[in-house]
């Protein structure tokens, strides 16, 4: 894949009730249409719709909505677009490089308190115990602090860039889908390349959910959830590359990222993509890709908490040299 970027325009876009939604779907007009090439910098609330300044001292309870008026029930995370890309038609592949990404100076964080099956097993789920808390980003020391003092290394990026389902009506914004979506990986940050295979004509890409930091697995469901106040993409299409999982370049490394009802299904998902990838790299067998997986390729949970799980294979390039 050709790292090298071809800019032609450079689109702006403000949060807005225009430009905010909560759900996929191929029916919603888009906000915005670009050329193949074209970088976008949007602004984009937290997945929860708060407004980007707080009241301090920052309080969960006395979070400020972005909305005057309350967001229509049914809603999910609050979502930039969707923004087409002009000829871009369903088969082809979507290349996102997620070029900037500046979070907000506050955050929110939660544990509990609410249905999963990973609540559950741990006996917090809607009737069990919960925590709320409030992180402050300290941009000197690179660390997100709470009201603890609890702090964790920020490393910021987007937990939603995706396309609808092909299917017509509203889709829920939760589970990640094989087109993007919800897809949680903590490796998608500035200097990345994500591949997403296009559902539907024009694409329709949305982008949002800012993390100003997450584990693998995002096990309790949040992140340290927050605005971004700026992310910047390059959107290309690749018109002879078709995918049927997303796949990336990242700080890393080469990443595919499988999703399913199963760990199982998840993990074998995103092995066969990075067979598929190493194959077509190195042209290799795929027994022999499969074996050298083995001994290069690390399996992470992306995460378990969004309805269905996502896995991602990451291939350590610093492991292995691969002769003839």
């Amino acid at each position: 894949m050709n790292s090298k970027l071809s800019h032609r325009a450079h689109h702006t876009i403000e949060p807005s009730v225009r430009t905010l939604h909560g759900h996929f779907s191929r029916d919603r007009a888009p906000i915005l249409t670009v050329d193949s090439g074209d970088r976008v910098t949007v602004r984009v609330p937290d997945a929860g719709w708060h407004a980007f300044e707080q009241p301090r001292p920052l309080s969960f309870e006395g979070m400020t909505p972005f909305l005057a008026a309350p967001k229509p029930p049914g809603v999910g995370h609050c979502l930039v677009g969707p923004i087409a890309v002009r000829g871009a038609r369903r088969g082809q592949t979507l290349e996102v490089v997620i070029e900037e990404v500046v979070p907000a100076d506050w955050a929110w964080g939660a544990a509990g308190g609410w249905d999963t099956p990973l609540n559950s097993a741990l006996g917090m789920g809607e009737d069990g115990a919960s925590c709320t808390f409030m992180w402050e980003r300290d941009a000197d020391r690179g660390v997100w602090v709470n009201e603890h003092g609890d702090a964790v290394p920020e490393r910021p990026f987007p937990g939603v860039i995706g396309m609808p389902p092909p299917a017509p009506g509203r889709h829920s914004t939760v589970p990640p889908r094989r087109w993007g979506g919800n897809l949680d990986c903590r490796e998608l940050v500035a200097g990345s390349r994500l591949f997403l295979p296009i559902p539907v004509d024009g694409a329709f890409v949305s982008l949002g959910d800012g993390h100003g930091a997450q584990g693998d697995g995002e096990v309790s469901g949040i992140a340290v959830e927050c605005c971004l106040e700026e992310l910047t993409v390059t959107l290309r299409v690749h018109e002879d590359l078709e995918l049927d999982h997303p796949r990336a370049l990242t700080p890393a490394g080469p990443i595919t990222l499988g999703v399913g009802q199963s760990l199982d299904r998840a993990t074998a998902v995103a092995v066969d993509g990075m067979i598929q990838w190493m194959q077509e790299r190195w042209g290799l067998s795929r027994p022999r890709a499969l074996a050298l997986a083995s001994v290069a390729v690390d399996l992470r949970v992306t995460q378990a908490v969004n309805g269905v799980v996502g896995v991602h294979a990451l291939l350590r390039e610093d492991r292995l040299e691969v002769g003839r």
